[in-house]
């Protein structure tokens, strides 16, 4: 059996669901997973939710080789106008986890033709963009004695081309802290200002005072963000808003700067809410996006392999302020998480982001070189 890639990839794309609702993609996954490892005695399979673990015994196992992809997709309206588009309303992989999934098959299928000395997991992760499915996994023990001794993982870049691989030795990908902030005030007419207490007006204030903290309180070598995306405040142009409520996030690369920049956005707001007489409700949400950070000798032996491989152009990259749950996986497990060039025009989480699809066969090829050379 050898898989078509393109017409998996295409499946897949066309049922992108939310984290932890992946139904439809769990049952096409396992009907392929069945087939590839069909009359194989040496691996096994669990479920998790909708997640799914499958391990491949080695003959004379030291220790176990994970990797990981996700599965979910975004709340975002598909806009490709490619004959294989999302048939889920409001529903679509604009972050390239249909990629990635593909990827993961057909390493599985390639690893499986014969049985490494190794171990091997292949995990196939929900909920990545919302609910952080990996701490959940860890958490619940969903690994048992499954657990790898090193994981690996990757996502697709749009700006990097067709065989670019590019990772680090130090940290990839930020980590994050998502922010929920309400200002209630007291509402009223407006031509009465003086009978009430505009919380839109606290809520603009604090929005400009914040960034103060990335021009004042944070090490410019180190660097940081903060990004509210969403103000919602009033109903209408003659009501002054009894609240506002605002949506954003940090993100950081070390977990200090991030706890850093959570203490001074909190004291802000609250001095801010002080300043006008009203009340301030507070959320940090840190959830599992740790800083993915890749373990320095097994990033050294990754970026040693593909420097080596002639179909690859391995990029030494500096980290990106993108946040990836996989960074949770990797504080408990020593690993490394690297960009695949997929070469789009249209960034990650746009509604026209269409990856390459020659990045399939040149990915499964080469990666799989890499983890029968580490399960081996």
């Amino acid at each position: 059996m050898t898989l078509d890639l393109i017409k998996i990839r295409h499946d897949l794309h066309q049922i992108p669901e939310i984290g932890l609702e992946e139904f439809e993609t769990q049952t096409y996954l396992l009907e392929q997973i069945a087939k590839i490892t069909a009359s194989k005695n040496f691996v096994e399979q669990r479920t998790w939710k909708t997640g799914i673990l499958v391990f491949v015994k080695g003959t004379a196992p030291e220790k176990t080789i994970g990797w990981r992809t996700d599965i979910d997709g975004l709340p975002v309206v598909e806009d490709t106008d490619l004959d294989f588009a999302s048939q889920h309303a409001g529903r679509m992989h604009a972050c390239g986890h249909d990629i990635h999934m593909t990827i993961a098959l057909g390493l599985l299928e390639k690893l499986v033709v014969s049985q490494p000395k190794n171990n091997l997991l292949f995990l196939f992760q929900p909920a990545e963009e919302n609910l952080a499915g990996g701490k959940l996994m860890y958490e619940d023990d969903a690994f048992g004695d499954w657990k790898p001794d090193e994981f690996y993982g990757l996502h697709v870049r749009p700006d990097l081309k067709v065989c670019d691989i590019a990772t680090n030795t130090s940290t990839l990908f930020a980590g994050t802290c998502e922010v929920l902030i309400t200002f209630k005030g007291i509402g009223g007419h407006a031509a009465f200002p003086h009978h009430a207490n505009d919380a839109l007006v606290a809520a603009a204030y604090f929005v400009t005072q914040v960034q103060t903290i990335i021009s004042r309180s944070v090490d410019p070598i180190e660097g940081a963000v903060v990004t509210f995306g969403s103000m919602h405040a009033g109903t209408t142009n003659n009501v002054i808003a009894e609240t506002a409520e605002l949506h954003g996030t940090i993100r950081t690369l070390t977990q200090d700067m991030n706890l850093l920049t959570q203490k001074r956005l909190k004291t802000i707001a609250e001095g801010v809410a002080a300043s006008f007489d009203m009340e301030v409700e507070i959320k940090l949400i840190q959830g599992g996006y740790l800083p993915v950070e890749n373990d320095p000798s097994l990033a050294k032996d990754f970026m040693r392999f593909f420097d080596q491989e002639t179909e690859a152009n391995l990029i030494d990259i500096l980290p990106a302020m993108t946040g990836e749950d996989f960074g949770y996986l990797l504080h408990q497990i020593p690993g490394v998480m690297f960009w695949l060039g997929v070469d789009s025009p249209y960034p990650l989480h746009h509604p026209k982001m269409s990856p390459r699809e020659e990045v399939l066969p040149f990915a499964v090829d080469t990666i799989a070189r890499f983890l029968a050379y580490r399960a081996n």
